[in-house]
């Protein structure tokens, strides 16, 4: 057996890597780069602590716990990653304009220069009135 057949044995029940996983492991490498130019204690142990948790959490078998962790995390940063997909998507999508229903907050894609129209929104039928 291989060292690759091992490890997926290993992992086998295990959680493995999600989102909350991946921000944190991120934020653990900006802290260690960081510590290298600030050379502060309190960064590196907050550093390890966090890495301790990110490993722990990989390996962990009570995966519906994490799963709500993550779950919990996810709904956290909600807002923030809907803002940046709609910037993303603003900037690479020239002939068109995306707006949020102002009742269900449903992102709605309208083509550009059409000037003032009724939009009725696709989720909840709310009807509203937009500039493109």
């Amino acid at each position: 057996m291989n060292m690759k057949e091992k490890l997926i044995r290993f992992m086998q029940g295990r959680y493995g890597i999600d989102k909350l996983n991946n921000h944190l492991l991120v934020f653990v490498i900006v802290l260690f780069i960081l510590n290298m130019f600030i050379n502060q204690p309190a960064i590196l142990i907050l550093g390890y602590i966090l890495w301790f948790i990110v490993i722990y959490r990989m390996f962990s078998k009570q995966i519906y716990k994490r799963y709500n962790e993550n779950t919990k995390y996810t709904q956290l940063i909600k807002p923030i990653t809907q803002f940046f997909n709609l910037q993303n998507k603003r900037l690479h999508d020239r002939q068109h304009k995306y707006f949020r229903c102002p009742h269900c907050k449903q992102m709605v894609r309208l083509p550009k220069g059409k000037g003032k129209i009724i939009v009725t929104c696709p989720q909840c039928h709310e009807r509203f009135e937009k500039r493109t």
